[in-house]
């Protein structure tokens, strides 16, 4: 997992309006899926206006929002615990190498390992789960997409496709069918129409 902030969005002015707010959406799908949602998570969501962001009429917003507004946090806190972790393993495992081979911490993880180090991204001290965790990668993924002057269209999208692109509609796909999915039914949602609004925007030429 990278040892920056990445929730918080580049506004740097050299940064075009839409690679901030593909980093914005990216921090979110990180927030919600590295760790449980917390009154921080809730209040951010909340706030954000997207009447002009230029996804809005693609995603799922008012969804997500309605969803997170309604739940109750130690609920959530469950539902958490229920689908990612639960007692030995929750209903499903985020990580690239169990979607891309079926088993734990396979050769995915160690070429995304290869490539992060590659990009000067660092795994937080005391992180316990693998880099190839979902809200791990778009936690990446948003750091490069609001950084588009250091991390150019061409690195990310060979990144996305690689990393991201190659399951996460499988595993969100997962998540709107999970057992134990209330509010994160509303974030497999959102995140399943992110993920091909990226794949549409990855194959345009720049």
């Amino acid at each position: 997992m990278p040892a920056k902030n990445a929730v918080a969005v580049n506004t740097d002015a050299n940064i075009s309006e839409e690679d901030q707010a593909r980093g914005g959406v990216y921090a979110i799908l990180g927030a919600v899926l590295a760790r449980p949602c917390n009154e921080e998570i809730r209040a951010l969501i909340a706030s954000i206006a997207t009447d002009d962001a230029p996804t809005s009429d693609a995603l799922p917003w008012a969804q997500l929002k309605t969803e997170l507004a309604g739940s109750d946090l130690s609920e959530l806190s469950q539902e958490y615990h229920d689908l990612f972790i639960g007692l030995g393993r929750g209903e499903l495992l985020p990580y690239g190498s169990v979607y891309l081979t079926g088993f734990l911490q396979e050769k995915p993880l160690a070429e995304l390992r290869t490539d992060l180090k590659g990009l000067g991204f660092e795994t937080r001290e005391g992180t316990h789960e693998p880099e190839d965790h979902a809200g791990a990668l778009c936690e990446v993924m948003s750091i490069m997409s609001a950084a588009s002057n250091e991390f150019t269209h061409d690195t990310q999208k060979a990144f996305f496709e690689q990393h991201l692109g190659s399951w996460m509609t499988a595993f969100f796909d997962d998540l709107i069918k999970a057992r134990d999915s209330g509010f994160y039914r509303a974030v497999g949602e959102f995140g399943k129409a992110f993920i091909r609004i990226e794949k549409q925007y990855f194959d345009m030429e720049v």
